[in-house]
This record gives structure tokens, sequence and C-alpha cells, in this order.
């Protein structure tokens, strides 16, 4: 299994599928590259390169103690970029992986980067604060970190509903198998449950507004109107106004796992997007 060794000597595994325009693609917050069942090997499969990787402290890559600040995330996707030396790339941010991205792009700027595609991001601000008040409250963190300590499984079965399903529905009308849903939520557990909990906190309270504010290259937001785990009023319309020339897709009754939900639709708009 390719690795590559970041600056601070942690190994981070990923796959390089494919020929064409490079398309990295960051995940949720506890998935690794699985969680591009669908995407990865079509975009591979259409005339693109297709890079994913397993952030630090998930999936197959190496699990420090410290290190989920986006600073340090960015960091390793910039050694990723120079490592296999990337060039033109559209950037792919799922959930936190857009926090990644616009980091990126704010701590190393856009020389390695041609697009950037946001999908359920959690940009530019999930926080309740004194001028941002209709954001979330600290309590909230705090007790998925607490049910993290305590059961991960459990907590982790739990949210394969709103997951995918978002609120005030059923999960018996889920529209993947639960076999999927379940195999998919539960590759999180390969993830440490420091990472975990860090990883979270990181989205949960770093401000990113002013960083969004100043992406300079064409950029996809594609977020459902039904997702919980990045709430969409808070995120998809807000990252829009603040990216200059953005174009905001979104995709009704979707929840957060649109990826799996939504694949064939999500891969022929980053297939597009990519190409265009």
């Amino acid at each position: 299994m390719p690795h590559l060794t970041t600056r601070d000597g942690t190994r981070l595994h990923y796959n390089d599928w494919g020929d064409g325009r490079p398309v990295v693609l960051l995940g949720t917050a506890m998935m690794d590259t699985r969680m591009w069942e669908f995407q990865a090997p079509f975009l591979a499969g259409n005339g693109l390169r297709c890079i994913s990787y397993d952030r630090r402290g998930c999936g197959r890559s190496d699990a420090p103690w410290n290190g989920y600040d986006y600073d340090t995330l960015a960091d390793d996707l910039a050694d990723l970029l120079d490592g296999l030396d990337l060039r033109d790339v559209v950037l792919v941010g799922y959930a936190v992986g857009g926090g990644e991205a616009v980091r990126y792009l704010s701590r190393h700027g856009d020389d390695r980067v041609g697009k950037l595609a946001l999908v359920a991001s959690t940009t530019p601000f999930l926080l309740r604060t004194e001028d941002n008040p209709d954001g979330l409250d600290i309590a909230l963190f705090e007790a998925m970190a607490q049910a993290i300590r305590d059961d991960r499984p459990q907590w982790l079965s739990q949210l394969s509903g709103p997951f995918f399903v978002g609120p005030g529905v059923d999960p018996a009308d889920m529209p993947i198998s639960p076999e999927l849903a379940d195999w998919l939520v539960r590759t999180s557990l390969d993830a440490s449950p420091r990472a975990g909990i860090e990883i979270y906190r990181t989205l949960f309270t770093t401000d990113q507004r002013d960083e969004t504010a100043k992406i300079g290259v064409p950029t996809l937001i594609i977020h459902g109107d039904a997702d919980m785990g990045a709430p969409y009023a808070l995120c998809a319309p807000r990252t829009h106004d603040l990216i200059r020339g953005s174009e905001l897709v979104t995709y009704e009754g979707a929840a957060h796992g649109l990826f799996a939900t939504h694949a064939g639709r999500l891969n022929q708009d980053l297939l597009a997007f990519a190409n265009s």
C-alpha cells in the first residue's frame, strides 16, 4: 500500500488511481478512503487521476496523539500535493475536508490548485458566538465527545439514520441498503478515539469566515438541505456568500451522507466540474 511520510514523520496511506487531471478527495471526520467507494472508481474511470488518502488518525494512516488542528491537517495535504508534484488540482473537500481545503489555500496558496469543490462542507463557522448567534451550542460537541469516550460503536450505530436520511425520516426509508450504511459508518471505528474527538473539536470550533472569503479559485458548493452534520443554513449559503463567484447546488432532501445516497448525481456533478 502506498504511503507518504509527512514533515512531522506521520505516515499517511493514499490511493492514486487513473490518469489525467488530478482530483484530490478529502473525506469526512473519521472515515477514510473507503467512503469514496462510488466516486473514486468513477472519476478514475472517466479520464481523471483520482487521489484519496486516510487522514492522520484514521484508516490505515498513523494515529499520533496530536496534529488534528487545521494547520497540521493542511500541512499534511501540502505534503501530499508536493510529494506527488500535483498541479492544476481539483480539490474536493467533504465536511471537515472542506475546512481542511480552505485552510490549505489560506496557508499554502493556490499555485497547485485549479478548482475547489466543497461538498457538505462545515465551512465557514459552526459554533454559536456573539457574532454567530445561530451557531451550534458547544454542549453539542461536548456530548458527542463524551459519547465517543463511552461507547463509540453504539454512538456510530445511532448516527446511521440521521447521517443518511436526515431529521423526521424513518430510517427504514433509507435510500441505500442497511448493509451499506452500516459498513460505511463503521469504517469510522478504524479512527482512533483521540483523532475523532480532536477532529470534531477542530471542525466545530474553528472560525473560517475570513479565510473562506479569500478563496480565489473557481468553487462549486454542493450541499443537502436536510444535512444535520453540517447544517445547511449555517454552512452552504453562508459559504456561497463569502466565496465570490462560487456556484451553489442544493440537493433537496439530501442528508450528510450524499456521497452514498446521491452517488450517481454527485459523480456527474464532480466530473462535469473537473472537466469544465
